[in-house]
């Protein structure tokens, strides 16, 4: 039985890479299980993992279901993390950012 989802990012600089979701999701990581891998645990049973693997940084698309789109935005722009606010896209709307190794991080909702 699957209880927990944990989607991934790969980044070549976890420093770096940890400045920007610390911005993105307005605060610091809740774990840091092992050398180089940053958890944000955002509900009981979904996450996000950052982990550095250079090689592969750039190759991941995450998607996020929120309620607030337009919170989302503002909270994106408050961060400075670029985007052209939300549009549509797959029958709602939606606000596409991009890690700063070009990782996609897609926030979803009306």
């Amino acid at each position: 039985m699957i209880r927990r989802v944990l989607a991934q990012c790969t980044v070549s600089d976890l420093a770096r890479a940890e400045k920007w979701y610390t911005a993105l999701f307005d605060r610091g990581p809740d774990a840091r299980p092992m050398p180089g891998l940053l958890e944000w645990h955002l509900g009981d049973a979904f996450g996000l993992q950052v982990w550095s693997e250079p090689e592969r940084a750039g190759r991941s698309t995450v998607v996020f279901e929120e309620t607030d789109l337009d919170a989302a935005a503002a909270q994106a722009t408050k961060a400075g993390i670029a985007h052209d606010g939300p549009q549509p896209g797959g029958g709602a709307r939606i606000l596409p950012l991009v890690d700063p190794d070009g990782n996609r991080v897609v926030f979803s909702g009306r």
